[in-house]
């Protein structure tokens, strides 16, 4: 085990650094310094007198990748590749490149929590939602019950988010005034922001996992093992609940584990439409300024996530199925 995991980080850190020298490479390929500061500033009629000033303060006057003029490790370390590209994996994420933004770090260890509050109670409900339904549907199977909740499923499957957030805000905002349409509060009072973007997005997702969750479902209830516990005389629901979800529940922790990075780097669409300060929202507003720093960092810190999760959820097969055994 020790050996496996020893293997598996540091194959991840060669993903990461592979992934942070592309996009680098991509970014600076795109951009010189000079375009990104007139970006900023305004333009072609930016002074170069102004360019050379905005470089400085973010660290862009220096060479991209060796600095002839300096000796040893210096080179390197003296360089914008070194600043803006290997600090990251120390989380020194730098100053933003827009002049309406500022330190990157601060601006994610603040947002990062109003992510959290939206996706947190999310990803639990909708695992919960989605294996309910499919063992609904799977009890029910070969019915009319299960006809029509697979064509549910479907149904919510084909129509997209965007469709769920406009009828939702007109429906509920507008016409019923249940909920705000967007906006933010802290303390308690964030709940009646976020229980609109929580309840639309569950039923955005609920459909595709669900459906997923039932042909897992189907495909064990027809194995020997069932039969045999059948045999035995166990009722339908203590087969399902016993037997059939706990065999299940690899692909089940693979699926839902997917989600865990969305969980810190927030909802792109919700948090915009909703007017949510989460990290979501703050990688929309870098786009739309052209800010790459902050891009830049938001690729690497959802790269990180994604390796680490993978790597949990390679742990937690050990834990679920005793027979799984990593090398």
């Amino acid at each position: 085990m020790l050996s496996y995991l020893v293997r598996r980080l540091a194959y991840a850190a060669l993903v990461l650094l592979g992934v942070n020298l592309l996009t680098f490479i991509l970014f600076f390929t795109v951009n010189t310094p000079d375009d990104m500061a007139r970006l900023n500033l305004g333009g072609k009629r930016v002074t170069q007198e102004a360019i050379d000033k905005w470089k400085v303060a973010r660290g862009y006057d220096k060479p991209l990748y060796v600095n002839p003029a300096r000796q040893g490790s210096a080179r390197y370390t003296d360089t914008i590749f070194w600043e803006r590209s290997v600090s990251l994996f120390a989380l020194r994420f730098g100053r933003a490149d827009s002049e309406s933004s500022g330190d990157i770090g601060h601006e994610v260890a603040t947002r990062m929590g109003v992510s959290l509050q939206l996706a947190l109670p999310l990803f639990v409900l909708q695992v919960i939602a989605s294996t309910g339904l499919a063992l609904l549907l799977v009890m029910f199977r070969n019915s009319r019950l299960d006809f029509w909740g697979v064509v549910a499923c479907v149904l919510m499957l084909s129509i997209s988010s965007l469709f769920y957030i406009i009828v939702g805000q007109f429906l509920f905002s507008r016409v019923l005034r249940l909920a705000p349409i967007s906006g933010w509060a802290g303390g308690l009072d964030a709940v009646k922001f976020l229980l609109l973007p929580i309840g639309l997005s569950l039923i955005a997702r609920l459909g595709g996992e669900a459906r997923l969750y039932r042909a897992m479902f189907l495909e064990e209830i027809g194995k020997d093992y069932v039969r045999t516990a059948r045999a035995k005389g166990l009722g339908e629901l203590a087969v399902l609940y016993r037997h059939v979800l706990r065999n299940a529940l690899i692909p089940i922790v693979t699926s839902a584990g997917s989600y865990l990075p969305y969980v810190f780097l927030g909802s792109l669409v919700f948090e915009s439409f909703f007017g949510l300060p989460g990290l979501g929202a703050y990688v929309i507003d870098a786009i739309t300024k052209q800010d790459f720093a902050i891009v830049r960092t938001m690729v690497f810190i959802g790269s990180l996530l994604y390796i680490l999760t993978y790597v949990l959820i390679d742990l937690a097969y050990t834990w679920i199925d005793p027979r799984v055994r990593l090398a």
